[in-house]
């Protein structure tokens, strides 16, 4: 019996666009050394730019919401200016005018885009709580898994991970208040590979009994992050990538 292929929840239009994204976005082999998610978990992630959230949108076979920085789900003009000054300028390292010139394009683009995505906004203030409480209903009412990518990217997106911020421990702690010990998945994204790799899942329960404290956890997951990230794999020979 041939198994209906899953599809996240996304309106009809933006489905669409996201066969568009397919010739960009290749297909990738997804590599579990554990258990594969199935809902209600934190998946933590390398950003590599566009290409691991795009990877996930496009080809992940199991529901997601991603955390995203507020700017770029505020409208258009808040996010030309992150684009534009941040993005493209300090992270991916574009001359500033260049990315300037650059987004007056994109910045309409992306915004149509990620209209359709639902992201869920983070902020670096108060209202990080607003965060939490719309991502605990995603994962306690809606079943669905948060992907976060908390690398410290202050220089740039880097192969080895610097840091992780440990927001995503504060969503765990959140879920535990409300009856949910969630399993959080390091991963990594190996771009040139076109392999995503997801570590075993661990129950924030365990890690906060082994660390203790926000920081030693954080500290601990970008460590599996990168280590899964050295690990090499056999690439799949079919041409529609076996996953």
């Amino acid at each position: 019996m041939k198994t209906k292929k899953f599809k996240q929840k996304r309106k009809a239009w933006y489905r669409g666009l996201k066969h568009i994204l397919k010739i960009r976005y290749k297909k990738s082999q997804f590599i579990y050394l554990g258990e594969k998610p199935t809902n209600n978990a934190i998946i933590l992630s390398n950003h590599v730019g566009t290409d691991a959230p795009l990877t996930l949108e496009i080809y992940a076979d199991f529901p997601i919401r991603f955390w995203g920085t507020n700017e770029m789900n505020s409208g258009l003009k808040k996010m030309y200016k992150y684009q534009a000054d941040v993005y493209y300028h300090l992270k991916k390292g574009w001359n500033l005018h260049l990315s300037r010139l650059f987004c007056l394009l994109a910045s309409p683009l992306t915004n149509i885009f990620y209209k359709g995505l639902n992201l869920i906004s983070t902020y670096q203030d108060t209202r990080f709580r607003k965060t939490l409480d719309e991502s605990l209903v995603a994962i306690k009412d809606n079943g669905e898994n948060i992907v976060i990518f908390p690398e410290d990217s202050t220089d740039g997106y880097c192969d080895e991970l610097k840091a992780f911020y440990a927001g995503f421990v504060l969503l765990a702690e959140k879920c535990m208040k409300n009856g949910i010990d969630v399993s959080i998945y390091a991963t990594y994204f190996k771009k040139k590979e076109h392999q995503y790799i997801f570590d075993a899942p661990a129950k924030y329960s365990e890690l906060k009994a082994q660390f203790g404290d926000r920081a030693a956890i954080a500290e601990h997951l970008c460590m599996r992050s990168n280590i899964i990230g050295k690990m090499e794999f056999e690439k799949t020979k079919d041409k529609k990538r076996k996953r």
